[in-house]
């Protein structure tokens, strides 16, 4: 069994955080996804997986109140801080917790919008891929949005050293379930800071059932 939290713990302690392999200046198919979703800005937004995202620095400065950066990794979130001010810190609902068993993230109430890029395509096991949709389905409320980025069949196979289950948006689809409408989908070509390119699929939903 893959202990995660020791593994991510070991990633963000010895790794710059702008030449991590998933590392994006600016995250812009997520924002241009979050801005299709007409979000109030008191909405609740949830990053799974944040690591040291610099989604989290944008969503402050397009005015969003109510932020929670959930992580496996503590030494993660503490680097994320770091790309922060301390009152932008201060904005945010830092949550030091695994998304497949989860203890502090069940006590922040309902989500309107979970954004996960890169978590699910490192579930290989079915058991942990069953834990992670449900938590999804117990956070996000009806009528709320899930916005998921994977590796596509054509990525790659192997991410910071463990396997990875690959993903096109009918698989997507099919793991959520009758209760989500896929709203949009599209193809990414991501570029590492490596200069190599990583093809991402990336899945917008909306929740149409309780």
């Amino acid at each position: 069994m893959i202990d995660y939290k020791n593994h991510w713990d070991k990633v963000y302690s010895k790794n710059e955080l702008n030449k991590l392999g998933w590392y994006e200046e600016t995250p812009q198919p997520s924002l241009d996804l979050i801005k299709s979703c007409n979000l109030n800005k008191d909405a609740a937004i949830l990053d799974v997986g944040s690591g040291a995202t610099t989604l989290i620095k944008n969503l402050i400065h397009d005015s969003f109140s109510n932020i929670l950066a959930l992580d496996i990794s503590q030494v993660a979130l503490d680097r994320a801080k770091q790309l922060l001010t301390p009152d932008e810190a201060a904005k945010v609902k830092w949550i030091v917790d695994d998304v497949t068993n989860p203890e502090n993230l069940n006590q922040q109430g309902s989500i309107d919008l979970w954004h996960d890029r890169t978590v699910l395509h490192f579930l290989i096991d079915e058991n942990h891929q069953k834990a992670y949709l449900e938590t999804l389905k117990k956070v996000v409320r009806k009528d709320g949005f899930v916005i998921i980025a994977v590796f596509s069949l054509e990525g790659a196979k192997k991410c910071s050293g463990l396997d990875v289950k690959n993903y096109d948006h009918q698989m997507i689809e099919e793991f959520l379930g009758k209760d989500f409408k896929l709203l949009n989908h599209f193809p990414y070509l991501y570029k590492m800071p490596s200069g190599d390119l990583r093809p991402y699929v990336y899945t917008l939903f909306k929740r149409t059932n309780p």
